[in-house]
């Protein structure tokens, strides 16, 4: 029986250019951002260097995102995120959930502006970033209590590395494209995820902690022979960063002569420029020019029913809610 009490929940993500015009005005929020951009005097430095770097580097995104059809997917696959989910917590609770992305739109404000659209007695926090970062579940909710004050009891999730059914969901991915291959043992397995600055690390960010755990639960849920590797992609500027590099991995393969390899982005939760183009078309580019013969990527898990009743677990626990946990329906 569905609950009386009225649930609103916020999925935050940090969102993506929808158009071209949008590129480079969407760098700018981005390196704005002083858990992006943080260095001795940055405060000073970081609008006009978020101007800089949005202005030369836009005409190069913008091309990335034109291979990609013209714009970022993200709104619409977290929007479907978010329908999913208040439907498979419909026979439980009474729910509805509101998007709210770090850079572009729907952005922090027209999210609370959402939430006052209709009543609600509590309140939960999901920021869609499975692995907890000063720079992405850090920053969207700073940005959050700074915007919102609180007017009903406000419940939080951090992350979720290691839940259950979100490992289920990547293994389930990963098989997806196994099981179509010809001699699946003989592929090599290549956890990507996205990069971090070293002086967050140094500061006590457990993201690579996080990442580390769920790929060892991945592999164990997935029982596989393969080889695999755990690397990181999309460094920007000139400070060192997590180790070692997607495309340095590759390289590093190709020349130990393994000719088939298979990427999967561990961080992601729907398919963006990162996954989308990074991965299925730069990095696939540089691994045949290096001689590897296969290259495959497992899709985002997107609308996949195991995120999404992951996600459902995740909201009726922070709310008190334990009957029907254990069986959402898929």
């Amino acid at each position: 029986m569905t609950s009386e009490k009225r649930i609103a929940i916020v999925l935050f993500q940090l969102g993506g250019p929808d158009t071209q015009e949008a590129v480079e005005p969407f760098l700018y929020n981005l390196f704005c951002d002083p858990d992006i951009i943080d260095f001795p005097g940055s405060f000073l430095a970081r609008k006009p260097l978020a101007k800089l770097i949005s202005t030369t580097r836009s005409k190069k995104v913008r091309q990335h995102y034109a291979e990609i059809g013209g714009g970022s997917p993200i709104r619409r696959l977290t929007e479907q995120q978010a329908i999913g989910l208040e439907r498979a917590l419909r026979p439980h609770i009474s729910a509805r959930a509101v998007v709210a992305m770090r850079y572009w739109h729907p952005d922090t404000r027209a999210a609370i502006a959402a939430l006052e659209s209709a009543p609600y007695d509590e309140l939960v926090l999901l920021p869609l970033y499975p692995h907890y970062s000063f720079a992405t579940t850090g920053s969207s909710l700073k940005e959050w209590h700074r915007l919102y004050k609180p007017k009903v009891p406000v419940q939080r999730i951090d992350h979720f590395y290691d839940h259950p059914d979100y490992i289920a969901a990547i293994v389930e991915r990963i098989n997806g494209v196994l099981e179509h291959l010809p001699d699946p043992d003989n592929v090599c397995l290549v956890f990507s995820a996205h990069g971090l600055p070293v002086s967050l690390v140094e500061k006590g960010d457990p993201y690579p902690k996080h990442i580390a755990a769920t790929v060892e639960l991945v592999r164990e849920l997935g029982a596989w022979a393969n080889p695999h590797v755990l690397c990181f992609q999309s460094k920007v500027g000139p400070q060192k960063w997590l180790e070692p590099s997607l495309t340095g991995t590759i390289a590093k393969l190709a020349s130990e002569g393994m000719r088939r390899l298979l990427v999967i982005p561990i961080a992601f939760l729907t398919d963006h420029i990162e996954t989308l183009h990074e991965i299925n078309l730069e990095a696939r580019e540089l691994a045949h020019s290096l001689g590897v013969e296969d290259f495959y990527m497992t899709p985002g898990l997107n609308d996949s029913p195991l995120l999404i009743r992951a996600m459902a677990d995740l909201v009726l626990r922070a709310v008190g809610h334990r009957s029907g946990v254990a069986t959402l329906a898929l």
